[in-house]
């Protein structure tokens, strides 16, 4: 006698989650994964959704807040169900993010390095050299709990000389380009570019140098005339610019 479909399809979900554990390790299952043809990713990503409506819930309660339906909640004794295969199966972060953590203490356990490339380690399809790369680099946008657990690992921030520099902006490149326009200027006394020329400039403090194509872009802005604000069109006008 089959009593509940819902509580026969619990237990075929629960079954194939804890063989696919047994595989893995953990139950940190992508969304693709199968065991023994069973979407076994596709359940847990249900399985965590009603977790999450089951905290929300507990959460207004807690603050008096009206609470609606409990329909698709996830009862406390199928949580502990699943908390007993893996207490880390529904974290508040992403789970690939708590894959890869997962995966990369596995590594270390068994004696391997700390992966600190793109592609040095790849493990059931996680990159987990780009994984701690991305949280040195991105340190402080992880929680303390996070920052914690990447300390466990003896992962720590990233250096200021390990960082990429910032991307320049629009107004940056115009800046530079009048910079470098205006130093053309001022050495030949006028801002008749050749339209292959290149010119070379030293910027920021530590007088990097930059080799700007002067000539196509100074062509540039005089065909664009029509749409550069007036402060861009006074700016180029200020050093001999001829618009016609």
């Amino acid at each position: 006698m089959v009593w509940s479909h819902f509580d026969v399809a619990w237990e075929e979900g629960l079954a194939a989650a804890r063989g696919w554990a047994a595989e893995h390790g953990h139950l940190l299952a992508p969304l693709d994964a199968t065991f023994q043809g069973y979407r076994v990713g596709i359940w847990l990503k249900n399985a965590r959704a009603a977790a999450r409506k089951t905290a929300d819930i507990e959460q207004r309660r807690a603050e008096g807040l009206p609470v609606g339906s409990a329909a698709g909640a996830l009862s406390q004794e199928r949580r502990e169900q699943l908390e007993d295969i893996d207490p880390a199966w529904c974290p508040v972060w992403p789970v690939e993010w708590q894959r890869a953590f997962h995966l990369t203490r596995q590594r270390l356990q068994a004696g391997g390095e700390l992966p600190t490339k793109p592609g040095e380690c790849v493990h059931q399809g996680q990159d987990l050299g780009r994984w701690v790369r991305s949280v040195r680099l991105g340190w402080d946008h992880l929680t303390g709990a996070q920052q914690w657990m990447q300390q466990v690992l003896g992962i720590k921030p990233a250096g200021e000389d390990e960082k990429p520099k910032p991307r320049r902006t629009q107004a940056d490149k115009w800046a530079l380009n009048l910079a470098a326009a205006t130093q053309y200027y001022q050495r030949e006394g006028h801002p008749r570019v050749p339209r292959k020329h290149v010119e070379r400039i030293l910027v920021g403090d530590d007088q990097e140098e930059r080799e700007l194509r002067l000539g196509a872009w100074i062509g540039n802005q005089r065909s664009r005339a029509s749409t550069l604000s007036p402060e861009r069109v006074e700016q180029l006008s200020a050093i001999g610019m001829r618009w016609a």
